[in-house]
């Protein structure tokens, strides 16, 4: 089955959905420069294998890309674990992280008019 049906079939990440303020964040910056953001936090907050506050890490709002991250299961490691297979405690590869923001920017494709 694929990701998206299956998050389609959890109640809490489907009720995440891009709001008309995230939406105009998107159309001011732009795809490019939400995906360098999508990157960037990856990198930054999921990536290293040791989080402190794993689970705490991404916002439930304030971007497109947090709220995305929650829809998609790439909020933090313990949901990436459960949903995506990838281990807690190791530091995510290239392609782990490429994966992460693909998911990412395809949920925010199909929610962005």
């Amino acid at each position: 089955m694929d990701i998206f049906d299956r998050l389609a079939k959890s109640k809490f990440r489907s009720k995440f959905k891009l709001g008309t303020k995230e939406i105009a964040y998107i159309k001011d910056k732009g795809i490019d420069k939400i995906h360098s953001h999508a990157c960037d936090f990856i990198r930054t907050r999921i990536a290293p294998a040791d989080i402190p506050n794993d689970g705490k890490q991404t916002p439930m709002r304030g971007h497109p890309v947090f709220i995305a991250q929650h829809a998609t299961a790439t909020c933090c490691r313990g949901c990436i674990e459960k949903w995506h297979k990838i281990p807690k405690k190791i530091e995510l590869s290239d392609n782990q992280q490429k994966y992460l923001v693909s998911i990412i920017m395809e949920w925010i494709k199909h929610q962005y008019p």
